[in-house]
């Protein structure tokens, strides 16, 4: 008979939820009874929420789970989210004039023979359009608050990349309700203690109302409070504020002036003083928040700032204060503990890296999951892995402030080469003389391709200098014929696709209808 397996997982949540429910599913939960999977979950525990985007690669989990895509964007207020636009991160604005650029979710267009980056750069700086809009349609489509498939086309699937932006909350209703179906125990109770063996393992954890509860395997996803890889394991925190300053966030939910107010398919990242706001379209209302550095600015001065973005309101708006230290654990899997989500770490949520990295993590575990001899096994690749993926993830998002030329304190101190990670200022150093390319990354360390960097990095019109090496691009004509069908397809594309608003009304009409029948 096959030795039992049970893994316990410490907090719900979308990091708690996803955890079980993936895990469940792909270790096929109901059909081994060897194997068990409980969820303990705090009813006195809300839902922090910080990050309502998230990255392409939720459609591909959510596809594996068993979620219905258009039942997902129903129960969530979600929307289609096709990249994020970043206002005024290069430059101050002035006289109320403003700059921005996309990082859209689409790959650059290819063809054989063409490096359409290395034809782009070549071009005449004060011309060609910017780089996201020259090398894929998608900057286009998400300009004209296009969705980024039609109606008809099944689920997770359409003619250009995206993602979503979800109300967090009921995300997490939607994973709960599917790790049940898959076979999760789920418990509802206060932890009251953590207890440790001789060989500093966890023994058993224990709760207010059902006492000792045991497993071979504990999976931490209790959030900022880290009950059993911090508190229980000691396993120390590694602080990357030294290159990313910013460590508070006010959040709040504002509705839209009309029901029918247009919806924008992206993220916006606004830059200010010491900082950014983000704003994120759901289907019944905004979701806005001031990510700021306490060292540049204070608290009152942040408010100031996010009531400047949101503008004048009837009513009163009242921001949740969220202080985070950014930063993650080395060793985040530790004996017979690993921890998932923000107990394992956290950087600001500009790329939307929150749900990725437990993706990655919970995706990990899946495949390295000891069925018998050590359950720490894994643990060293593991903490390898991840590390790397949030050392990778720090180097990304310095990459959005370290070459700005806004000339406010917090944004000078982004330019320091003492705040800049060796590797990026590595990589910067070659960029001079070459575009990103796929050999700069490893990719089971990334979470980001070369082309997310290329967008970055021309949006902040970074130089890159081909002009020496000119002869060594001969097919000037090819590659305009390509940029020029680009635009073309771009603007088919405006008008084939519907407009972002009238999708997501659609989807959310056929759940009426269906309850009407």
């Amino acid at each position: 008979m096959d030795r039992k397996r049970s893994i316990l997982v410490i907090g719900g949540g979308t990091a708690g939820w996803l955890t079980a429910a993936h895990l469940a599913k792909f270790l096929d939960l109901s059909g081994h009874g060897h194997l068990e999977i409980t969820l303990l979950e705090s009813p006195d525990i809300g839902i922090i929420g910080v990050g309502e985007g998230t990255f392409p690669t939720i459609r591909e989990t959510l596809k594996f789970l068993g979620i219905d895509e258009a039942q997902f964007i129903r129960s969530t207020s979600a929307t289609f989210k096709q990249g994020i636009r970043f206002t005024d991160w290069v430059r101050t604005p002035e006289n109320g004039a403003h700059s921005h650029f996309f990082h859209p979710f689409e790959a650059p267009f290819y063809a054989d023979g063409a490096n359409l980056a290395a034809y782009w750069l070549l071009q005449d700086e004060k011309s060609r359009p910017p780089f996201a809009e020259a090398v894929t349609i998608q900057n286009r489509v998400a300009d004209a608050r296009r969705a980024p498939k039609r109606p008809h086309e099944g689920d997770f699937g359409g003619p250009l990349n995206y993602a979503y932006h979800f109300d967090a909350a009921s995300l997490a209703r939607v994973l709960a309700a599917r790790g049940k179906e898959l076979g999760v125990r789920h418990i509802e109770d206060r932890l009251r203690s953590v207890e440790l063996d001789a060989d500093g393992a966890i023994d058993h954890v224990l709760t207010d109302g059902h006492g000792e509860l045991r497993a071979d395997l504990y999976i931490d996803c209790s959030g900022f409070r880290a009950e059993l890889i911090g508190n229980a394991m000691q396993a120390p925190f590694k602080s990357v504020r030294t290159s990313l300053f910013t460590n508070r966030a006010l959040a709040c939910k504002i509705p839209y002036d009309r029901p029918d107010a247009p919806l924008e398919s992206f993220t916006v990242a606004a830059a200010h003083e010491a900082g950014w706001t983000w704003d994120i379209g759901l289907a019944g209302a905004r979701g806005i928040g001031c990510v700021y550095s306490s060292d540049h600015i204070d608290d009152d001065r942040a408010a100031e700032i996010l009531a400047g973005y949101i503008g004048p309101r009837d009513v009163e708006i009242t921001p949740r204060k969220i202080p985070f230290e950014p930063g993650y654990r080395e060793l985040q899997w530790v004996k017979n503990c690993v921890a998932v989500g923000l107990s394992a770490g956290f950087l600001e949520p500009l790329e939307s890296t929150g749900v990725v990295l437990i993706e990655a993590a919970v995706g990990m575990i899946a495949e390295l999951f000891p069925h018998n001899g050590p359950i720490d096994a894994p643990a060293k690749r593991f903490n390898e892995l991840m590390t790397g993926r949030y050392e990778n993830i720090v180097t990304f998002l310095k990459l959005h402030y370290c070459l700005s030329q806004r000339q406010e304190p917090f944004w000078r101190d982004n330019t320091q080469a003492n705040s800049i990670p060796d590797r990026l200022a590595g990589l910067l150093d070659q960029w001079r003389y070459r575009p990103p390319g796929r050999f700069d990354f490893i990719l089971d360390l990334e979470s980001f391709a070369f082309f997310n960097y290329q967008y970055i990095l021309y949006g902040m019109e970074f130089k890159t200098d081909l002009g020496p090496a000119r002869s060594d691009f001969p097919n000037v004509a090819a590659a305009e014929r390509i940029f020029a069908r680009i635009r073309n397809f771009g603007e088919r594309a405006t008008h084939d696709l519907p407009s972002h608003r009238a999708l997501i009304q659609q989807i959310n009409a056929q759940d009426e209808r269906l309850l009407a029948v």
